[in-house]
């Protein structure tokens, strides 16, 4: 009896131990773009292997928009954004004491994507993407031929971002020209796994996502080569076409936001050094275009040293180099 007794109370300090440490657990909350969500995965995934689990990272994905209402409430330490913060997310991030560090981290070329047995597409020009997707194409421009003549009598079948997707925000932007005008009779999804399989599985689909995810799918997709307004010419999305400047007008800088209160922490603080000194590295083993060497020292200078605020004004910005992107960085 004495013996069960003592089995009983070693169990209870035991267990009595284990909900002390798991009140005490270091939890990392980050929220926001299914874009950059393929980076910080990685990079959450090897920040708790290196701490041995001691921290807790959580990715979740709701879409920049939907990343930067949570922010701002002051729900979690960071935001994964596909565009620049707007000017509404920072009315409403300062309404509710809510300061920021941001922090570019990666190039994405955004990727208009085709099934493989689609064999009439070659290239697209922007004013063709735009006939397909501007709102005045909502229930009328139901058939290729209707966007060119040269295009077959079939049905078009369109996939695309969510309306709380940042990608959703820069695509109508940079195609139709207006951010988030758009025809409403598509499949839409926040994640992008989603359209991957709806394109893949019809031969008269189309739709659009960051390129990680297509490089992640080139066996079951195709990108659609786009003409640049710049040049006249047809370019496909690569890491060369991004990097010279050449992949208009879907190439897009993606951004990491912490929250300056958040940095007091030092698992934070931990996790935004770890982040930056591998961002390079993790950027390219999923597939998007990682930033010059600068760029990450950069960031971690603005965390050190305090330096809040967005250089884009709350205003998306379509066609930026990574050249034009390193030069505003460094004015902040």
């Amino acid at each position: 009896m004495l013996k069960k007794t003592r089995i009983a109370t070693v169990l209870g300090f035991a267990g009595l131990s284990l909900l002390a440490g798991a009140a005490q657990a270091q939890v990392i909350k980050i929220d926001g773009s299914s874009t950059v969500y393929p980076i910080t995965e990685a990079v959450a995934e090897e920040f708790q292997k290196a701490k041995k689990n001691a921290v807790k990272v959580t990715v979740g994905i709701s879409g920049t928009g939907g990343g930067f209402k949570k922010f701002c409430r002051g729900e979690t330490d960071f935001a994964n954004a596909s565009r620049p913060i707007t000017a509404k997310e920072m009315e409403d991030c300062k309404a509710a004491g809510v300061q920021y560090v941001e922090m570019p981290v990666a190039f994405d070329a955004l990727t208009v994507v085709i099934n493989p047995k689609n064999t009439f597409l070659k290239e697209a020009t922007v004013e063709e993407m735009k006939k397909l997707w501007e709102p005045a194409a909502q229930g009328k421009i139901t058939k290729w031929n209707q966007v060119n003549p040269a295009w077959p009598d079939a049905p078009v079948k369109l996939f695309g971002a969510g309306a709380d997707s940042g990608t959703f925000e820069y695509f109508t932007e940079a195609m139709v020209g207006k951010a988030k005008s758009s025809r409403g009779d598509y499949t839409a999804s926040e994640d992008d796994n989603v359209l991957v399989q709806g394109v893949s599985r019809d031969v008269n689909a189309i739709g659009y996502f960051g390129y990680a995810y297509y490089a992640e799918n080139q066996g079951k997709l195709k990108a659609l080569p786009i003409v640049s307004p710049k040049t006249g010419k047809a370019v496909a999305p690569s890491a060369a076409s991004v990097e010279n400047g050449s992949y208009q007008p879907l190439s897009r800088p993606i951004f990491v936001y912490v929250k300056a209160a958040s940095l007091e922490k030092p698992e934070v603080k931990e996790f935004v050094e770890f982040y930056m000194k591998n961002a390079a590295k993790l950027t390219a083993e999923v597939k998007y275009v990682p930033l010059p060497a600068a760029a990450y020292t950069g960031n971690l200078d603005h965390v050190n040293k305090k330096k809040l605020g967005s250089v884009f004004g709350g205003k998306n910005e379509i066609g930026i180099t990574i050249d034009e992107l390193m030069k505003r960085e460094a004015k902040l």
